[in-house]
């Protein structure tokens, strides 16, 4: 699992892992813009369902420049994870910089209706070098 998804955070019973790749075909270095996919896997180890509510982003691009992103649910869903289950979704994430980082929480709600955070794991998004 470490080599499909290196960043991994535990909060209690979830697990958050993250892989991030590079897009060069949505990428345009001229122009001052790269692109990642992230593919997330949120994993149930707990005794009960959980459901993601909402996330907060904090993106980071080589310049330092944070931006913050908050919503509801992830990809248009708030899905419910049932106890010993997973969920996958992959999404993007464009900079103006050929690196950065990313990093946030989802907020939570249990079976018996108590709302905790989990910790997305903070992760680099490096573009290959590219030759002058």
């Amino acid at each position: 699992m470490g080599a499909l998804f290196p960043d991994a955070a535990t909060t209690g019973d979830v697990t958050v892992r993250v892989s991030a790749s590079y897009l060069p075909e949505q990428s345009e270095p001229a122009r001052g813009r790269w692109f990642w996919a992230y593919h997330i896997r949120i994993e149930n180890d707990g005794a009960g369902a959980v459901q993601l509510l909402t996330r907060h982003w904090i993106i980071t691009d080589g310049r330092g420049a944070r931006h913050t992103v908050e919503g509801e649910g992830v990809v248009g869903e708030q899905p419910l994870i049932a106890a010993g289950a997973s969920y996958d979704y992959v999404s993007g994430c464009p900079l103006a910089t050929p690196t950065g980082t990313m990093q946030g929480s989802y907020r939570m709600i249990a079976q018996d209706g108590s709302l905790f955070d989990v910790a997305i794991p903070r992760f680099a998004l490096t573009a290959p070098a590219v030759a002058e």
